[in-house]
């Protein structure tokens, strides 16, 4: 059937209708006094979903840009920094703090486990000539679907002194509680086509006060990604170079969606979505990958024994128009992805959960009654 494609992955997420219909808007002025109200506006609701005073700038990229921004904003040729790596996306922020010349110390932990708080806490404290400049890890684990203690590892660097935490919140912000002032976590990055609800185009950093301090020494190579010149064109509800217009259109409209739904129900729906996928797959007789207790709000990984995932994945989406993720590198045709992450509601749960079990069925792999999934998923969606 065309144009039934339902998105079930880390990103692009679901768009609602009313983000779309408000990014078809005619474009305006990037240097009105109409899209200053916008830009006024929109920092606003940045701030909120990031419960922080401070700096939240937007840059038309994705959230490798934001990513990258915080690099070469808060450090400098030559600094010490802790890298967290536990997966596809821990790697790329360990190569680029090598691109860039930095020092680059590496926490590493299993593909499907988390980052282990402790392992930061004694890196820290031996650092007694405070040569650690920043510890930077990735907070909700896309590739392996593992969320790690961010809270955590933040309170040891604070402990420190001297480091900044550096977090790639991309499938985190929107889907849990990243309280940024509150935790002490210094640069927050994300990407609009996660929990924001949008089409890919923007990303995100917020900055903390530390961070600009930090700045003020950095000597690492920027231009497009200056914050220092967005701050500055902030203050003045603008924007430096020529944004992506109509995606602050949509940055609007789904912000105020959120704003409506209120962050503690938007942490509880995907918390909800979260239970329900495990206890679905559980029932299923399809094995979670990520450790017990660690698994991301936003995304939910599933190690079939017996099954290419890539197989499931291909017949599901060619019956059912469900597009799964897939494994990342060596877990590729060996986990599939479930995204519950953004737009998403208790329906589409349920109905990737009965195309999965559909689907078990069709290819005579099913290993619980028809059925099971669903009923399990629908348990822990009441509850």
């Amino acid at each position: 059937m065309q144009d039934k494609l339902t998105l079930m992955i880390p990103g692009p997420t679901p768009v609602p209708e009313t983000v779309l219909q408000a990014m078809a808007r005619h474009p305006i002025g990037h240097r009105s006094g109409d899209f200053q109200k916008i830009v006024r506006r929109t920092t606003e609701q940045l701030q909120w979903l990031h419960q922080t005073k401070g700096h939240v700038l937007v840059l038309t990229g994705s959230g490798t840009a934001a990513m990258e921004a915080a690099i070469v904003n808060t450090l400098s040729r030559g600094d010490k920094v802790l890298c967290g790596d536990n997966g596809k996306f821990g790697e790329r922020w360990v190569k680029v703090a090598k691109a860039y010349g930095l020092t680059v110390e590496v926490i590493k932990a299993e593909w499907g486990q988390p980052l282990d708080p402790e392992a930061f806490r004694a890196a820290l404290e031996a650092d007694t000539a405070k040569e650690i400049r920043g510890v930077i890890l990735t907070h909700s684990e896309t590739s392996t679907g593992v969320i790690n203690d961010l809270q955590a590892i933040a309170g040891h660097v604070k402990a420190h002194g001297t480091a900044l935490t550096i977090a790639d919140c991309v499938t985190s912000l929107g889907a849990c509680d990243v309280p940024m002032d509150a935790w002490g976590v210094d640069v927050v990055g994300s990407g609009s086509q996660k929990g924001y609800m949008m089409p890919p185009g923007l990303s995100f950093v917020a900055m903390s006060e530390r961070a600009w301090t930090a700045y003020e020494r950095s000597d690492l190579p920027k231009f497009y990604l200056d914050l220092g010149k967005y701050r500055k064109a902030a203050d003045d509800d603008s924007n430096p170079f020529t944004p992506a217009i109509n995606l602050y259109f949509a940055l609007e409209a789904a912000l105020g969606m959120m704003q409506k739904e209120g962050l503690e129900a938007i942490f509880a729906r995907h918390a909800r979505h979260r239970r329900a996928t495990q206890a679905a797959m559980k029932a299923i007789g399809l094995p979670l990958y990520a450790a017990e207790g660690h698994g991301s709000p936003a995304i939910t990984a599933v190690a079939p024994e017996g099954l290419d995932a890539e197989v499931l994945r291909k017949h599901v989406k060619e019956r059912f128009d469900i597009l799964l993720a897939g494994g990342q590198d060596h877990l590729k045709g060996k986990v599939f992805r479930i995204g519950h992450l953004g737009f998403v509601c208790d329906r589409d749960v349920l109905t990737a959960v009965a195309a999965i079990e559909a689907t078990l069925q069709a290819l005579g792999l099913a290993k619980a009654p028809t059925g099971a999934g669903v009923a399990a998923a629908a348990a822990a969606l009441a509850g």
